[in-house]
């Protein structure tokens, strides 16, 4: 049995000492970048690696080109997933702090574009790791690489001459992964520029999260994207969010949902503003 979605805490517990399986340690907060690998060192899930959104998950920054979290070029991404070692009968579970997603998602959503199917976000994440007293280990970890083998997925990025085509199209529709405060400018900004995409909708990912952290019951959240996309197909519904971290979130609540096949924009709102000719709206 392998896992694409989530995994719960009971499941990783009975496999953490299996050889097959690869646990990611990719907690991560922008207000302070470093604290995710301080984290990891004061203590983690034992056999855990880490996986940092800044170094391994994001590539160089091109002035005037590219947005603030790009992804790393597809060679380069597959060589950090073989050194971490997973390899083509691998599992592999990510887990993270923020309700157990934010930056775990976005490097569940890499991996399955580069190829990897049998990548699962820890549900509930370490906070709940934690909180059902389970075991931790200080210090790093290490593993034997692997080989893996690079099946890239394009169909899964919209780029942004595409958003700008279809921002408007009532066959697609393009979603703001911020919450309302950010959609509206308003608030804390990591960007020069406030507002959203001229012609976007809100779909703030915390309206996937249940009371007790982690996601939602599968029915609701397909009832919830329902409501948000009509019978607009997957394949023509395209998420974004400041730097294209937080956007993979709906992409992975409406894989999980049963809704399989919507799109992230990676650039997202930081590259959408290079441009002051693209449409933005308040």
């Amino acid at each position: 049995m392998t896992f694409s979605t989530l995994v719960t805490t009971q499941e990783l517990a009975a496999h953490l000492d299996d050889p097959a399986w690869v646990v990611l340690d990719a907690r991560f907060t922008l207000d302070d970048e470093a604290w995710g690998s301080r984290a990891y060192t004061e203590g983690h899930i034992p056999g855990a690696l880490r996986a940092d959104l800044a170094t391994d998950m994001a590539g160089p920054i091109i002035e005037g080109v590219t947005g603030r979290r790009p992804f790393p070029e597809p060679a380069d991404f597959a060589a950090r997933v073989s050194a971490w070692g997973v390899g083509p009968g691998t599992q592999v579970v990510v887990y993270d702090a923020d309700n157990g997603l934010m930056a775990a998602s976005r490097l569940w959503f890499m991996l399955t574009w580069v190829g990897h199917e049998a990548v699962a976000v820890l549900d509930g994440g370490f906070g709940r790791w934690t909180s059902e007293g389970r075991p931790l280990t200080a210090g790093t970890e290490t593993r034997d690489p692997a080989e893996f083998t690079l099946s890239l997925r394009p169909e899964m990025l919209a780029f942004v001459d595409e958003v700008d085509d279809v921002r408007r199209d009532p066959a697609y529709r393009v979603f703001d992964s911020r919450g309302a405060e950010g959609y509206h400018g308003l608030g804390h900004y990591n960007d020069p520029v406030r507002g959203h995409i001229a012609g976007a909708g809100l779909a703030d990912r915390a309206e996937t999260i249940a009371d007790g952290g982690g996601l939602r019951d599968q029915s609701e959240l397909r009832a919830h994207y329902e409501t948000l996309i009509g019978d607009t197909p997957p394949a023509n519904v395209i998420f974004y969010c400041g730097s294209g971290v937080t956007a993979a979130q709906n992409v992975l609540a409406m894989t999980y949902a049963g809704l399989p096949g919507s799109r992230m924009y990676v650039g997202s709102w930081s590259e959408w503003i290079i441009d002051p000719s693209r449409e933005h709206e308040l």
